[in-house]
């Protein structure tokens, strides 16, 4: 089975945030550098790139035959989605056990999983 995780960022402090990154300790920073490197390497998974803000989203809807865009994300968002993974496993049991790893699960985040047709 293929599954999609999704990595909300929820309060996770990431490089990008600095103030907060700089709260971590060296070593925890490490830690979350090695964690996500591990995981990458996982057999059967297929690393996602991370995503910018959603700040940086570009909306597109068509109305009545007409392209409307925004800037920014559709909703207003209390988690960030930060990125994806596809990881191909037995079951579903293994992809939790995998989203257990990812840091932002631990960090003030959340790991969407769903399975792919």
């Amino acid at each position: 089975m293929n599954y999609l995780l999704l990595i909300n960022q929820g309060s996770t402090p990431t490089p990008e945030d600095q103030q907060a990154w700089a709260g971590l300790s060296e070593e925890e920073r490490k830690a979350i550098f090695a964690d996500y490197q591990a995981i990458s390497q996982t057999p059967g998974v297929t690393p996602g790139q991370r995503m910018q803000a959603p700040e940086m989203a570009t909306t597109v809807r068509v109305q009545n035959g007409k392209t409307i865009i925004t800037d920014g994300p559709y909703v207003e968002m209390k988690e960030a989605l930060g990125g994806y993974l596809l990881f191909e496993a037995d079951d579903l049991d293994t992809a939790i056990a995998l989203a257990a790893r990812i840091p932002a699960a631990r960090l003030g985040g959340a790991v969407e999983i769903r399975p792919l047709d």
